[in-house]
């Protein structure tokens, strides 16, 4: 399946809107789109992944990279639209401890950063 990534920009906030399948096929067009992100301090991106149907553990390392890149540049990431599979995954892994995550149905989970 393909990976579609787009990106709007408001208010100063990044806003990507990513739908398919995200695995070790499709990752690298994900991370290379997210690295065209420029290092600004404060940056603010939010990833609306509520169009994506399936993700493996290589997405989970595109997005690591990308959160820590963010945080570097003292800025925040925020990931929206979480499935119930996709919330679980990032709960697993314990990255739900570490981003702000809001499932589909809502519920921004704060993270301790």
């Amino acid at each position: 399946m393909e990976l579609e990534i787009d990106l709007t920009v408001e208010n100063g906030i990044q806003y990507f809107k990513v739908t398919g399948e995200i695995d070790a096929y499709t990752a690298p067009s994900l991370k290379e789109r997210l690295e065209s992100v420029q290092d600004e301090i404060g940056i603010q991106v939010e990833l609306d992944l509520s169009g994506v149907s399936y993700m493996d553990s290589t997405g989970l390392g595109v997005f690591v990279g990308f959160y820590k890149r963010v945080t570097a540049s003292e800025g925040h990431m925020k990931i929206t639209g979480l499935n119930a599979r996709l919330k679980r995954l990032f709960e697993i892994t314990g990255l739900d401890e570490v981003m702000e995550i809001e499932s589909e149905k809502g519920g921004t989970q704060n993270a301790t950063i």
